[in-house]
């Protein structure tokens, strides 16, 4: 079988997820050919360990007329037996091979962005609904990371339950170095990395923090992630709202996020949707204690290892993260208990059901 994999995630914020995924087909797979599609930025930094793996630049942004004719044609030439997508932007009229696709979760047809036109937004979104639906009924077979996203989208598009695998994620260990988070140095703190996108809740976690400054002076909130608009208006809030000892630290390194999470008080998840929620396994895996919200596939994910808070409810996100500050035994139950959930998911794992997933649809 001739595969392609669609990797421009590949360095984004979700692009862990495609690569352990290639990094482990390259080390089961010893039968098929693959083509790792890649933003030409990326080219460089990804680099095949298996002789049946070669990578091609793929300079098509997604949303865009070149997505939709260029890469489509680009396809085509390839003579593929199957594409894989690792996410809903791709040639929609693409039908020369079988397509799977990764769907991570319908964020953006379940929330509104009310940072952004809402004229505009609601355009957006519309596009972003028959996208979603075109996708899911035109592949070959969905895969998705968790049972939430999979019953979601059956409720949304009305596809078969038996055209849907789900593939849960994993943690590895993060690499270790000598380069810790220099604001941070020192500090007790509490944190949060990912977009800081409307659905990951991010106000409201600054305001619960707000609250825990009255009992916890000393604390400090580090929220992680690459600056971006949506940041300046956190900051701009924070400002505002003279709220002290907020740290936004810009993009961090593998070895930076791994001090942090060692290093850190309390891990807090307080996104109001998620396909799966890899940071709270990854924070368990190198001993932080998990706060997390019970919104979408969270409880899924995290299970009893981490101590929940209904995420619409400042207080209550103050009250579980208090609760992990203060109290010690309910603290090393948590990190015990995280370091024992975590064994239960395993990349390799997805890499095998997403090779029996190729392997059927060809077969069919």
């Amino acid at each position: 079988m001739k595969i392609a994999i669609d990797a421009r995630t590949l360095r984004t914020s979700t692009g862990r997820y495609i690569e352990r995924l290639i990094h482990y087909l390259q080390k089961i797979d010893k039968k098929n050919n693959y083509i790792i599609l890649l933003k030409p930025k990326d080219f460089d930094s990804w680099q095949p360990t298996n002789p049946r793996f070669q990578k091609v630049a793929c300079p098509y942004k997604e949303y865009t007329f070149s997505e939709q004719i260029d890469f489509k044609k680009q396809l085509e030439g390839l003579n593929l037996d199957l594409v894989h997508f690792a996410m809903v932007q791709q040639p929609v009229w693409y039908h020369a091979s079988p397509v799977v696709t990764t769907m991570q979760d319908l964020t953006t047809v379940r929330f509104k962005n009310p940072d952004k036109n809402p004229v505009i937004f609601w355009v957006k979104q519309q596009i972003y609904k028959w996208v979603n639906k075109k996708v899911a009924r035109k592949s070959a077979h969905i895969i998705t990371i968790s049972d939430f996203v999979k019953n979601d989208l059956v409720g949304f598009t009305g596809i078969s339950p038996d055209k849907i695998t789900v593939t849960l994620e994993s943690a590895d260990e993060l690499p270790k170095g000598n380069d810790p988070v220099k604001e941070l140095i020192g500090k007790k703190f509490i944190m949060y990395i990912g977009r800081p996108t409307p659905h990951k809740n991010l106000r409201r976690l600054i305001d619960a923090f707000a609250l825990l400054q009255k009992k916890h002076p000393e604390l400090t909130l580090a929220l992680a992630g690459k600056k971006d608009s949506n940041y300046a208006r956190h900051e701009a809030y924070v400002n505002e709202h003279n709220i002290k000892n907020v740290i936004f630290t810009d993009f961090i390194s593998d070895e930076q996020l791994r001090w942090m999470y060692e290093n850190t008080a309390v891990y807090c998840f307080p996104s109001l949707s998620e396909g799966f929620g890899l940071p709270g396994l990854e924070a368990m895996l190198h001993g932080a204690p998990v706060a997390s919200s019970t919104a979408t596939c969270l409880p899924e994910t995290h299970g009893d290892a981490a101590h929940y808070f209904d995420p619409y409810d400042v207080e209550d996100i103050a009250r579980a993260i208090d609760d992990l500050l203060t109290d010690e035994k309910l603290r090393r139950q948590l990190i015990k208990k995280g370091k024992q959930h975590v064994k239960t998911f395993s990349w390799q794992r997805m890499a095998e059901q997403t090779l029996a997933v190729y392997n059927s649809v060809v077969k069919d």
